[in-house]
């Protein structure tokens, strides 16, 4: 009995003396990680336990400095000097050291001035205990003169080009640039304008779509620019699901959202010429409140939020289509797809202490029953086009409470490609085949809900 109980101290002391070495030791760095992005670049700490950090952020040159407490210089934190990439907007270099015994202090040099943004987020899905440094741009470009400015400095069609060829669309807009820049001896303007309004089309332009032969513009044409945003779900930290094969959904929903940001880019509808807006371009990370504040600010006439499907089970199959429900969901299924997604700012990580965050969280409450029900016809024009490429899931439009397509004022449908957890529908998401074939689908779908729902010619207020 005495040797047993002395067996049970050592143990006990030898249990102590290692909890002791732990907490010296501190924090354990697991990984570090980048996501550069032109609307902020994100550097993300994670550990095995909560960090407690001081920073300080100095105005010339630019440059924030961080001290992590209770943290030793290892191998993941050294790691982080070389993941700068040069084409980062934001940051220019990092430099890591050991400030003191118990202090590693962070350095990160800035390309422009910087309003920072310093949070932890608890464990959650995949993730240990997180130290995020967002770096926002100071001054922050506006996104709709930007996406004008784009379009006018498209290059116009010369006289002497061949005809477009078989497939083609016209370039309204280029063609009317041409046009006056020939007619007249006056000096161009010393830069285009940023109302969408002042995008008159040619009179002879024509609504593109590659099924049916063109028509001759209505007179009802809006004379504007129309913007459709289109938004690929989750990115940055933020995979999404992940298919049996490891295809990421983050990854296929970028490419096909790119495929289909070309398309509506060289289409046109009754006249007006149509330009795409990308809530993300990027492998990065928007929360879901931004993504809806985003479509605003371009005045977006539709807002079209690009997902793939994922289920407990591989037999799941099909495409969906869903659309916002000031009520109870359509379904089980329905409530427990917009929980999932609507899950994404926790794994992504928003900075809750933000009062922007409070505020706009504030507008997702703002549904309208008219934005429903356009979303509706939005959403069964795409279901229509998309069951003519692939199989459905379900035949009509669900509604639940997604938090991405709570704008008040813009039809917004959330589309699952298919289902990246079937191994047969992941082969074919990873497909270029496919992603044509759906990618034409929607631009089919959105052609025509405008030729049933023409864009109003008034300018959106923000």
């Amino acid at each position: 009995m005495r040797s047993d109980r002395r067996r049970i101290v050592k143990a006990g002391l030898l249990a102590l003396s290692l909890g002791a070495a732990q907490l010296a030791r501190g924090a354990n760095m697991l990984a570090v990680r980048i996501w550069p992005a032109p609307d902020y670049s994100r550097v993300t700490l994670e550990s095995d336990t909560a960090l407690k950090t001081r920073q300080t952020f100095i105005d010339s040159p630019p440059r924030l400095a961080v001290d992590i407490e209770g943290m030793e210089l290892n191998a993941a934190l050294r790691e982080l000097v070389g993941k700068v990439q040069a084409s980062d907007p934001n940051i220019a270099g990092i430099r890591v050291g050991q400030f003191n015994a118990s202090t590693v202090r962070l350095v990160i040099d800035l390309k422009r001035p910087i309003a920072p943004q310093v949070f932890t987020l608890q464990p959650v899905a995949a993730y240990a205990h997180r130290l995020v440094l967002d770096l926002y741009p100071s001054q922050a470009t506006d996104p709709l003169e930007q996406l004008i400015q784009e379009r006018a400095s498209a290059k116009a069609p010369t006289q002497s080009s061949a005809l477009p060829p078989s497939g083609s669309v016209n370039d309204p807009l280029g063609e009317l640039i041409a046009k006056q820049g020939q007619g007249s001896a006056k000096p161009a303007p010393a830069a285009p304008s940023t109302r969408k309004q002042d995008f008159e089309p040619a009179p002879s332009a024509v609504m593109d779509n590659p099924n049916h032969p063109p028509r001759q513009a209505s007179t009802g044409s809006t004379d504007r620019l129309i913007v459709i945003a289109l938004d690929p779900g989750h990115g940055g930290e933020d995979p999404g699901a992940v298919g049996p094969g490891g295809t990421r959904e983050k990854d296929v929903v970028l490419k096909i959202a790119h495929l289909l940001r070309d398309r509506i880019n060289a289409s046109s509808v009754n006249g007006s010429p149509m330009r795409a807006y990308l809530t993300r371009d990027a492998d990065f990370f928007v929360p879901l409140h931004v993504r809806v504040q985003k479509a605003r600010r371009v005045q977006a006439d539709l807002f079209v939020s690009i997902h793939a499907d994922a289920f407990f089970t591989p037999q799941a199959s099909g495409a969906s289509v869903f659309a916002l429900s000031q009520g109870a969901a359509s379904s089980s299924a329905a409530r427990w797809m917009a929980q999932k997604e609507n899950k994404a700012d926790l794994i992504g990580g928003i900075n809750l202490g933000s009062q922007d965050a409070q505020v706009q969280r504030a507008l997702l409450d703002m549904s309208t029953a008219a934005q429903i029900k356009d979303s509706l016809q939005l959403g069964g024009s795409l279901l229509r086009e998309i069951g003519g490429v692939g199989r459905l899931h379900k035949p009509r439009v669900e509604q639940a409470g997604f938090a991405v397509l709570k704008a008040p004022d813009i039809p917004s449908v959330l589309v699952e490609t298919a289902f990246i957890s079937n191994p047969e529908e992941e082969e074919k998401l990873r497909s270029d085949a496919y992603q044509k074939q759906l990618t034409d689908a929607l631009m089919r779908g959105i052609l025509n809900y405008f030729s049933r729902n023409p864009p109003l010619a008034r300018n959106r207020s923000i």
